[in-house]
């Protein structure tokens, strides 16, 4: 970080200082978003002008004289970021709709909100998209794009917590609070800052949407469901009707491939019309056939469609009559696909088929309009089109469930394959490959995934359920995990239950202690943890269990050891926890894992620093750093750094701020975090307060997004403290009182112990005539 950046967060931080708010209070008074704000504080992006100057509103301050600091930051800043696009493409054959085009485009610059309603296939997501390109320019934070599935066959709506988990995601929120308000007002203010358009389709009812909705400011939302949403207060509807006979004729022919020139047969291109009910999505797919059909009139066409039997079924039968067997059948497969939407590779996999097969079939398929092409190689299917697919495959295709079972292998294989490319703490050597591209991967493939593993629970795949959250385990550690998480992982540990997988068992189940412990709920985790220990001492592996290098052995009952140490750490009980490291530094040796050996020398180092033991804890976080490689390295930096501060300063604030390079390097903004708050640690047993409560709001700002509940307990003692040391009293026990809170919600009473002795002890101080 550049100086006149550092002297500009170290000014923003006084600001927050002197405001006495918390960083979403500051932020709301601002008219900040909360996680813009967290960036202005720990340097990580140079805030406009405006929001220097709000800033400094709150607090009664003139901003004038920080502006050549402001300046020169900003000159030496980071490019702004691209703007984002989440938008499906817009269809090149758009027809009609004029009106309803205007009035959806009024509504959004006038209101802000609109919701368009209509039957399936008659064009709601069509004119969305269509209209969000359109305005495109008026939303220069971009177009962001989620898919409620209201009526998806095959899948449940999504719920509010989990669409405004994605919805912030998509804004680089990574780690939202748990709650629905909490995330609801957290989006809000998020897009408050911002001038983007929000497109939420498919929706189910009003209760669904209203916490997505934005408050003030300039973003905007644009709803589709097929149902009026009539107690959507503040969002105006458009209803949409079927096509009107002329436009309904002028996308036959667009879509026939003859524009306007589909004959002189009127009664044919009626006909036509009334089977396909003034439906775009019908009139497309009956346009198709006629086209494959170069031999056909209108007449024959509007024939056989008259002789099948449902008006839609109709129209989609007769887009399969031009394909041939096989790519029926890949067609009436799709419609079991798991997901919302899939590449080449997972047909593939569903149908049996060489990849060029694979390719030749989707391109017949699209130009059917039986799927779509959302951006290029990934593909969906329309709600109505996947559910008569998925009815043909219940009536037609016997091999169904087989189908099924190859793409979830299929998935489970590449997630196993990606996820070892992925450097992680424990682990000894990732496989090659480009870590990068893994990550990517797991975030577009993410949500397919978990609704593989929904259908693998219905299926009864138990071997799949059991192995697709370990997957995963690297993906949730960096987003320190999700909604998701703690559900899969119990369910994943009954299905290895079932199996008589004892050793995957126990890893499933260390998994899910640890997802507890990083929550704050130890008494949870331990239980969970002992339950592993169980299941581990079980002899070999069962037929059919996986083996590699995390599971089973000495690695899992290091890892093992490591987190039950971590727990009693976190309890106040640092003898117990000193034992339990020592049991994994010896297994992790044994095993030959230098990664894992040298995470457990670097607690036991913290422990033992804890206890007193200055000297001690200095050989082993040496021990630790040769060990590692890395943001392997972080954890032993951190011990060290501490542990030389009161004798070496220098080397104390070098190694520390080594550490914070590594996290800041690898994006991990947890460890970030955790060496600001060692920072703030170690300027306060050099003397230094007031410089040390710099990095603790930093470590608070990096914190506030992550619902890391254990991390922030740790900070807040360490705060409190500085504070006391600084002659902050007030500041102190509000802090402490903090943490008395969180120690009564979640069972902590040795945190309670803690801070309510330190609370005595500044309130004792204070009493004492001076």
């Amino acid at each position: 970080m550049s100086g006149s950046r550092e002297r500009l967060v170290a000014q923003l931080g006084r600001i927050k200082e002197l405001s006495g708010l918390s960083l979403r209070a500051l932020a709301q008074q601002a008219g900040l978003s909360s996680s813009s704000l967290s960036r202005y504080l720990t340097g990580r992006l140079v805030p406009p002008w405006e929001a220097v100057v709000a800033l400094c509103r709150v607090v009664g301050r003139d901003p004038r004289p920080l502006r050549p600091m402001w300046t020169e930051a900003a000159k030496a800043g980071a490019a702004p970021a691209p703007r984002r696009n989440d938008l499906p493409a817009d269809l090149i054959d758009f027809t009609g709709r004029a009106a309803d085009v205007a009035r959806v485009e009024e509504l959004l610059r006038t209101v802000g909100a609109v919701v368009i309603d209509g039957m399936a296939g008659v064009g709601k997501t069509s004119l969305a998209v269509h209209a969000a390109h359109r305005l495109a320019a008026a939303y220069p934070d971009g177009g962001l794009y989620l898919d409620l599935h209201g009526f998806t066959p095959g899948q449940e709506p999504l719920e509010p917590q989990a669409a405004l988990g994605r919805l912030l995601g998509a804004v680089d929120v990574s780690h939202p609070p748990a709650g629905v308000e909490e995330r609801a007002a957290l989006w809000r203010s998020e897009l408050s800052r911002r001038r983007a358009l929000v497109v939420l389709d498919n929706a189910v009812d009003a209760e669904q949407v209203r916490p997505l909705l934005p408050g003030a400011g300039r973003s905007a939302v644009l709803v589709t469901s097929r149902t009026r949403l009539i107690s959507l207060d503040g969002v105006p509807p458009v209803s949409l009707a079927p096509l009107t006979d002329v436009e309904a004729a002028h996308l036959f022919g667009q879509a026939a491939g003859v524009g306007d020139g589909v004959g002189d047969d009127g009664q044919g291109v009626g006909q036509v019309l009334a089977q396909c009910g003034g439906l775009p999505l019908a009139l497309r797919m009956a346009g198709a056939r006629l086209r494959h059909r170069p031999g056909w009139t209108v007449a024959v066409l509007a024939e056989r469609l008259r002789d099948s039997a449902g008006r839609f079924d109709a129209v989609f039968g007769m887009s399969l009559q031009q394909l041939d067997p096989g790519q029926r059948r890949v067609f009436r497969l799709l419609g079991v696909l798991p997901g919302t939407d899939f590449d080449a590779a997972a047909a593939a996999a569903l149908a049996d088929l060489p990849p060029e097969r694979t390719d030749a079939v989707l391109e017949e398929l699209l130009d059917a309009h039986l799927v779509q092409e959302t951006s290029p190689g990934r593909y969906r299917m329309h709600d109505l089109i996947r559910r008569y697919a998925a009815d043909l495959a219940a009536d037609e295709e016997p091999q169904a469930q087989q189908a099924l079972r190859r793409v979830l292998d299929h998935y489970l294989a590449l997630a196993v394959a990606q996820d070892r490319t992925l450097p992680s703490p424990l682990r000894r050597e990732p496989a090659p490959g480009d870590p990068v591209r893994a990550m990517a991967w797991f975030d577009l493939e993410y949500v397919n995934l978990v609704a593989c593993f929904d259908a693998a629970v219905r299926l009864g795949a138990d071997a799949v359920v059991a192995q697709l959250p370990r997957s995963l385990r690297v993906w949730f550690f960096r987003h320190r995990g999700t909604d998701d998480q703690v559900r899969l992982l119990e369910a994943a540990a009954a299905a290895a239950e079932r199996l008589g997988w004892h050793q995957e068992r126990a890893t499933l189940l260390a998994d899910l202690g640890y997802a507890r412990a990083a929550a704050g709920r130890l008494t949870e985790a331990l239980a969970a943890y002992e339950l592993a220990a169980y299941e581990l001492a079980a002899p070999e592996l069962a037929d059919g269990e996986p083996a590699d290098g995390e599971s089973g052995g000495g690695d899992l009952a290091a890892a093992l050891a490591l987190r039950i140490g971590f727990a009693r750490r976190d309890l106040g009980e640092l003898d117990a926890a000193r034992d339990r490291f020592r049991q994994a530094r010896e297994l992790f040796e044994k095993a030959g894992n230098r990664a894992g050996w040298s995470q457990a020398l670097a607690f036991d180092g913290w422990v033992t620093l804890g206890l007193g033991q200055r000297a001690e804890a200095v050989e082993l976080a040496r021990a630790s750093i040769a060990l590692a490689t890395g943001p392997g390295r972080i954890t032993g930096l951190g011990a060290l750094g501490v542990a030389l501060a009161a004798t070496d300063p220098a080397e104390s604030l070098r190694t520390l701020h080594e550490a914070l390079g590594l996290a800041e390097q690898h994006d991990l903004q947890h460890n970030q975090a955790w060496c600001h708050n060692q920072l703030g640690v170690a300027l306060r047993l050099m003397g230094r307060a007031e410089e040390a409560l710099d990095h603790h709001r930093r470590a608070f700002a990096l914190l506030e997004p992550l619902a890391e509940i254990q991390l922030e307990i740790d900070c807040l003692h360490a705060h409190a403290a500085t504070c006391r040391a600084a002659g902050r009293d007030t500041e102190a026990l509000a802090l402490l009182d903090r943490i008395i809170a969180v120690a009564n919600e979640l069972g902590r009473p040795h945190d309670e112990l803690l801070a309510r002795t330190a609370r005595e002890g500044i309130l004792r101080d204070a009493a004492r005539p001076r």
